[in-house]
C-alpha cells in the first residue's frame, strides 16, 4: 500500500488528526437490548484496505525458532493470514554462536546456526524481519554487564571498537547474500536494535551512541548491496522520530523505513511528552501513537518514509486480557483505527514459545502469544482467523465498531464488535443493519469469537485447569478453539439484525 494514502473513515471520508474524530466514544446501547440501525450505503466512499495488521508478527529470541513448537506454531499461524515476515530479538546473541575471537582477538564468525535459523523460516514460507541485536559479549564495552530484564541476559552494550562492529554486520549480511541470493534478501527487511530508548541499550548518551551504532550498521548494510533495505529506530513508545530522520538526511546514512513500537498500556506522558493533557484510553493507545508516528513522518524532510509498527499488542494492567476473547474486538478497533497509517503493522507475538521471563510455566499466563504452549489457540489466534476474511477495499460507514469491506468479487465482509474493557461489564448491544443502494442481498453468514464460540476457557476450567495438558488435552482444547460452523441469517427487506455478546466480535458475509 501506498503509506501516504489516508483511509476512508466515519469523519468526513478523512482520517484527520483530531482525537476526537479518530475515536470517536464507544458506541452503546442505552440498556440492555436496545438497538442502534446502521445502513451500509452502496454509494458509500470505497479506499483500499491492505491487510496491513497481518504480514509480520514478533516472536521469542532467534534461538527458539529451531524448536520444533515454534515451527509448528509459525505452520499454523500461516494457515489463517497472510504471515509474511517474522521479526525477533538476539540474532546476534552469543546462543546463536556467530561473532568469537581467536588468541590474537581477530574475529571468527560462524554462521552455523544463522543458517538453521533462516532456512527453517524460508521452508515455512516465512521471511525474517531481521533485528540487528544483542551485542556478542567479546565485542561488547562491558561484556560482564547483563540486561536482568530479559531472563537470558543478553549483552545491551555499545561495542567497544565500532569498525569491528560495522564488520561483523557486513559479513553477516554478506553471508546472508551468498546463501539465498541478492534478489531474496533483498525482500528482508534490516532494523538495528530494539528499544534503544529504554534498557534495552546501554550507550551514554542514548541517541548518540545510538545514532552512531545505526551509521555504522546501515553503512555495512548497503555496502553488501544497495538494493537490501534497512531501518530504525525501533523504539519504545514510537520515541525518536523527527530526531531519527533529521540524523539521517544531515549525515547521509541510509534510512529506508521508519519504526517505532506501541502498547495499549503504555503511559501516555512517555508517548506525547510531559505536557500531554489528552485522555487516550489504553483500546485507543495503539491507533493515538501510530497517528503520531505517522504524522512526524509526514512532516519530516522525507515524508514519503514507510511507518512500520515491528511492536504492538494490548498491554491492559489487566493482563489476562491477552488470553481473553477481549482481544476480538481490540484487534478489530485497532485495525479500524489504524487503517492507512503504517505500511505494516507487527503483532508482539504470534506464539507463546517465548522465554523473556522465563520457561511458561501453564499454559494461560497472560503470554503475549496467539498460541498457548502446547499449541492451544487463544482467542486472539480465532480473531486474526476471523479478520482475514475481510475484503481488500473498505466501505465508509458511520459506526465506530463496524467495518465494512468489499473483496473482489463483490461480496461484503463486516466486523462487528462490543467491545468491553477487561475488569468491567457490559450489556449485549444489537445492529439492525440496513443495505441502501445495492443490490439486494437475501442471507448473511456469521461467524462468532464470544465466551459461547471459540473461547478455548471454558474447556480449559472444566477439565481442571492442569498446568501440564496431556496430548488428549491439547487436542480436546485445540478443538474447543476452532470457529464454528456460520450462522445462516434470513436479511428481509434490506435489514439484518446482529446481536453482539460482551466482547464478541463478528464476521458477516454477504454475497
Amino acid at each position: 500500500m501506498s503509506h501516504s494514502i489516508k483511509r476512508g473513515t466515519a469523519c468526513a471520508g478523512l482520517m484527520i488528526a483530531t482525537l476526537a474524530c479518530l475515536w470517536p466514544a464507544r458506541a452503546s446501547a442505552s440498556e440492555p437490548g436496545a438497538t442502534r440501525e446502521i445502513t451500509i450505503d452502496g454509494l458509500a466512499g470505497v479506499t483500499p484496505f491492505p491487510h496491513f495488521w497481518e504480514q509480520t508478527f514478533g516472536s521469542g529470541r532467534a534461538i527458539l525458532s529451531l524448536r520444533q513448537s515454534y515451527r509448528d506454531d509459525v505452520r499454523d499461524v500461516k494457515a489463517v493470514t497472510s504471515f509474511q515476515y517474522v521479526r525477533f530479538h538476539a540474532i546476534l546473541d552469543d546462543e546463536v554462536g556467530v561473532y568469537g575471537e581467536d588468541s590474537d582477538g581477530h574475529p571468527v564468525y560462524n554462521f552455523s546456526y544463522v543458517d538453521q535459523i533462516y532456512d527453517g523460516l524460508l521452508h515455512a514460507g516465512v521471511r525474517p524481519f531481521v533485528e540487528l541485536d544483542f551485542m556478542p559479549r567479546q565485542l561488547s564495552a562491558h561484556p560482564e554487564v547483563s540486561y536482568t530484564g530479559f531472563w537470558y541476559k543478553p549483552n545491551v552494550d555499545p561495542p567497544r571498537d565500532y569498525d569491528q562492529w560495522e564488520e561483523l554486520v557486513r559479513a553477516f549480511v554478506r553471508h546472508l547474500v551468498d546463501r539465498y541470493g541478492v534478489d531474496e534478501v533483498a525482500q528482508w527487511w534490516f532494523e538495528v536494535w530494539n528499544e534503544p530508548n529504554i534498557g534495552t541499550w546501554h550507550g551514554n548518551p542514548k541517541l548518540a551512541t545510538y545514532f552512531n551504532l545505526y551509521d555504522r550498521a546501515a553503512r555495512a548494510v548497503k555496502s553488501v548491496n544497495p538494493k537490501l533495505r534497512i531501518g530504525g529506530p525501533a523504539t519504545a513508545y514510537g520515541a525518536w522520530i523527527p530526531q531519527m530522520i533529521a540524523h539521517a538526511i544531515e549525515s547521509g546514512v541510509p534510512l529506508d523505513f521508519i519504526s517505532g513500537h506501541v502498547y495499549g498500556g503504555d503511559n501516555p506522558k512517555r508517548v506525547f511528552g510531559p505536557g500531554n493533557t489528552n485522555a487516550v484510553s489504553q483500546d485507543d493507545m495503539v491507533c493515538a501513537s501510530t497517528r503520531q508516528m505517522k504524522d512526524e513522518i509526514t512532516e519530516s524532510a522525507d515524508p514519503e518514509l514507510p511507518l512500520m509498527v515491528t511492536e504492538f499488542n494490548a498491554g491492559f494492567e489487566d493482563q489476562h486480557s491477552y488470553d481473553s476473547v477481549y482481544m476480538g474486538p481490540f484487534l478489530a478497533r485497532t485495525i479500524s483505527q489504524c487503517d492507512g497509517l503504517a505500511k505494516m503493522m507487527s503483532y508482539w507475538t504470534f506464539s507463546d514459545v517465548f522465554e523473556e521471563q522465563g520457561p511458561v510455566r501453564e499454559p494461560f499466563h497472560s503470554g503475549y502469544g496467539l498460541i498457548a504452549a502446547g499449541g492451544i489457540f487463544k482467542p486472539a489466534y480465532v480473531a486474526f482467523e476471523l479478520l482475514h476474511r475481510l475484503g481488500t477495499f473498505r466501505l465508509e460507514v458511520p459506526a465506530p465498531d463496524l467495518l465494512v469491506t468489499r473483496r473482489d468479487n463483490g461480496t461484503l465482509v463486516l466486523a462487528a464488535w462490543n467491545l468491553v474493557d477487561p475488569g468491567t461489564s457490559g450489556a449485549p448491544e444489537t445492529m439492525t443493519l440496513r443495505f441502501n443502494h445495492m443490490h439486494r442481498p437475501t442471507q448473511a453468514e456469521v461467524l462468532r469469537l464470544d465466551a459461547e464460540h471459540s473461547d478455548v476457557s471454558g474447556a480449559y476450567k472444566a477439565m481442571g485447569s492442569p498446568q501440564y495438558p496431556t496430548p488428549s488435552q491439547v487436542k480436546a482444547l485445540r478443538e474447543a478453539a476452532k470457529l464454528q460452523a456460520p450462522e445462516i441469517h434470513k436479511i428481509l427487506h434490506g435489514e439484518l439484525q446482529v446481536r453482539l455478546l460482551e466482547n464478541e466480535l463478528a464476521i458477516i458475509t454477504v454475497r
